[in-house]
C-alpha cells in the first residue's frame, strides 16, 4: 500500500477504514492504526495515544455517526488511552479486555500499561457486540499480553471474514513477548489457534492489512521455533547471559531494539525451563543436563 499519512481516513473495504495515529517509533513502525467498522454506524477498534490533535482527526472519520462501541485489544497505551475522550465524546462504551496493570521491565515507554483503563464491559472469548450490517466477536490471543483479544469479523471481504488482530499478528514485525506478563507458551498457543481459521484478512494495529494471514502465521510459527532452536544451541555449547545471547543471535539489529530482543529472549527462557529444557535465571542459562 502506499504511504498512510496520519489523520487521514483510508477506505480498506466498504465495512473498514483506518486512520492513522501520530505516534511513529521502532516500535510502532508507521504508528499505531486506528480502525473503523461500519457504516451507518460504527465500531471502533483500539483508538490510540491521547492526544487533541488525534482524538480531533478520528471524531472527524467518525463524521457523527453513532458509535455502538469502542474496542480494546490490550492496554498498552499506544491502543488504549484515547477511548476515554472517545467515549466522552460520542457517548460510545468502551469494551473489550480486561484491565491489567503491570510492569515490563522499561522496554519502551510507549508500551506500559493503560492503568486508567476502565472498560464499561469486558468480553470473553465469543461475545460479541454489533451494528447496522457488522458483528465483532471477541477471539482471546494471549501471549504478548495476558489480556490480549482478536476480534472477527464475518461480514468483511464479501463474506470472506476479516480477523483485527491488534499486535497478535503484524505484517512488518513479530510482537514482542516481554515477561512477567508476555507468554511465549500462550503467544505460541494464540498463534496455534488462528491456523484452522478462514479469516481472508488480518488488520493488524501497526502496518498494512495480511492478504495471506495463514502463510504468514506459518512463518511467524517456524521463526519462533528457529529462535528456541538457537538458544537450544547456544546453551547446549556454553552457559551464556541473555545479552550475549542476543549479541549472537540478533545479528545487525537496531541498537535501540535490543532491551525487546532480551525480553523475548527471557520469554523463549521461560518457556524452555518450563519445559524442562534449560536451568537458570536472571544471570546465568544453561541447557538441562
Amino acid at each position: 500500500m502506499s504511504a498512510q499519512l496520519p489523520g487521514v481516513p483510508e477506505q480498506l473495504e466498504p465495512l473498514v477504514s483506518r486512520v492513522l495515529a501520530p505516534n511513529p517509533s521502532p516500535f510502532t513502525h508507521t504508528g499505531t492504526q486506528v480502525h473503523l467498522v461500519g457504516t451507518t454506524d460504527l465500531a471502533v477498534i483500539d483508538p490510540g495515544p491521547e492526544t487533541p490533535d488525534h482524538i480531533a482527526a478520528l471524531l472527524a472519520a467518525i463524521a457523527g455517526r453513532p458509535v455502538r462501541a469502542i474496542l480494546i485489544t490490550h492496554t498498552h497505551r499506544d491502543h488504549s488511552p484515547a477511548s476515554r475522550p472517545l467515549a466522552a465524546a460520542t457517548g460510545a462504551p468502551i469494551v473489550g479486555c480486561a484491565p491489567l496493570a503491570l510492569d515490563d521491565a522499561g522496554i519502551r515507554s510507549d508500551a506500559s500499561f493503560d492503568r486508567d483503563y476502565a472498560p464499561d464491559r469486558i468480553l470473553a472469548e465469543g461475545d460479541s457486540v454489533s451494528g447496522d450490517g457488522w458483528t465483532l466477536t471477541a477471539l482471546a490471543t494471549p501471549g504478548h499480553t495476558s489480556n490480549h483479544l482478536s476480534f472477527a469479523l464475518p461480514e468483511a471481504q464479501n463474506g470472506a471474514g476479516a480477523l483485527f488482530t491488534g499486535d497478535h499478528v503484524m505484517g512488518w514485525s513479530t510482537s514482542i513477548v516481554s515477561p512477567p506478563d508476555g507468554d511465549m507458551a500462550a503467544y505460541m498457543a494464540s498463534l496455534e489457534k488462528l491456523m484452522p481459521r478462514t479469516d481472508r484478512v488480518y488488520y493488524p494495529a501497526h502496518g498494512d492489512p495480511v492478504e495471506n494471514p495463514q502463510r504468514l502465521v506459518r512463518g511467524m510459527l517456524g521463526h519462533r521455533k528457529q529462535r528456541e532452536g538457537q538458544i537450544l544451541r547456544l546453551l547446549r555449547s556454553a552457559p551464556a547471559t541473555i545479552p550475549d545471547m542476543v549479541a549472537r543471535m540478533y545479528v545487525g539489529l537496531d541498537p535501540r531494539l535490543f532491551p525487546a530482543a532480551e525480553r523475548s529472549v527471557l520469554a523463549h527462557l521461560i518457556d524452555l525451563r518450563d519445559r524442562a529444557l534449560v536451568t537458570g535465571d536472571a544471570a546465568l542459562w544453561s541447557a538441562a543436563a
